[in-house]
């Protein structure tokens, strides 16, 4: 197991966490933040990471980060209208042309008449764009299959349990909206 982050805080400096714990990161305590222990600090790393690992992924397919959440909802659904792709990007149908544009130009998806409606189109991902994403996703996600697997049944449905509380907060904070008015209190 990895050894606990330590916290850059003079060994005496208040902290708000219990006594032996691992230490908040610099600027935590200075604003305020709860203390979440070692899990808070391993959640705001996991966010960096993941964050870290979607520019990697959209640089290797040269797409920037709302072309390459188009791609993904692309690949998920098969096909999407260009104004259901719109509400999945929550941006607007002219912002959605220019994306579907540049998707289009790189060879990444395509155009093609509805199959029961030829008076719409739809956008749908290209063979090897989605064979080139997935192939870039791959170590994250056969590595997570694989230590996911690896954990007993009980481990799994503790994680699975405090993973949904956690979404829980997130979709109260996003409910709330930039404000922060969401009720973000974990649920029992």
């Amino acid at each position: 197991m990895a050894e606990p982050r330590k916290s850059p805080l003079p060994a005496g400096a208040p902290s708000g966490a219990p006594t032996g714990a691992v230490q908040p990161l610099v600027g935590d305590n200075d604003i305020g933040l709860p203390y979440s222990g070692e899990i808070g600090t391993q959640l705001r790393e996991f966010v960096v990471l993941s964050r870290a690992f979607e520019r990697q992924v959209g640089q290797a397919l040269a797409v920037n980060p709302t072309d390459l959440s188009a791609m993904e909802h692309l690949i998920t659904a098969g096909s999407l209208t260009p104004s259901e792709l719109s509400r999945r990007l929550d941006i607007s149908t002219a912002a959605t042309t220019l994306v579907v544009d540049r998707l289009v130009a790189l060879g990444h998806a395509r155009r093609e008449a509805h199959t029961s409606d030829r008076r719409k189109v739809v956008v749908l991902p290209a063979a090897k764009s989605v064979e080139k994403a997935v192939g870039a996703l791959m170590p994250v996600i056969g590595g997570v299959a694989t230590v996911t697997r690896d954990l007993p049944a009980e481990e799994r449905e503790v994680i699975a349990a405090f993973l949904s509380r956690v979404l829980d907060v997130y979709r109260g904070a996003l409910a709330g909206g930039a404000d922060g008015d969401g009720d973000t209190a974990p649920r029992s």
